[in-house]
């Protein structure tokens, strides 16, 4: 599934349009609560951040700077009172910081999938 911050129009980074043709190839969703020409920009993404969270069963980070968006994300699922999966990063990179806090606190750490599919299959 993709989500946009923005409109149909406005596919950000440009680099997704591949990915947006792959996930509809192989009959996934793409989707957003903005209209076609609706810019993305910086306040929209939290507000994604929430639908994304609110049609998942649990949300995994991969990667999260200190103040990233992912986080978001994961702090979203936690109140919904979803599962969150973190891999574990290199304690000296900054994209790891995220990702290494929310193990701390709590966060099911994972290093494959099936972490994540053991925890969903009862």
């Amino acid at each position: 599934m993709q989500y946009f911050g923005g409109g149909f129009n406005y596919i950000y980074p440009k680099e997704n349009i591949k990915l947006i043709e792959e996930i509809i190839k192989y009959g996934g969703a793409v989707i957003t609560e903005y209209e076609e020409n609706v810019v993305p920009v910086p306040q929209n993404f939290p507000k994604r951040n929430r639908i994304i969270s609110g049609i998942s069963d649990g949300v995994v980070v991969v990667e999260a700077g200190e103040k990233s968006g992912s986080l978001i994300t994961a702090e979203l699922a936690l109140e919904e009172g979803k599962e969150v999966f973190a891999v574990p990063g290199n304690a000296n990179s900054k994209m790891s910081k995220g990702t290494n806090e929310l193990i701390k606190e709590g966060a099911k750490l994972t290093d494959n999938v099936f972490d994540i599919l053991e925890e969903y299959k009862h």
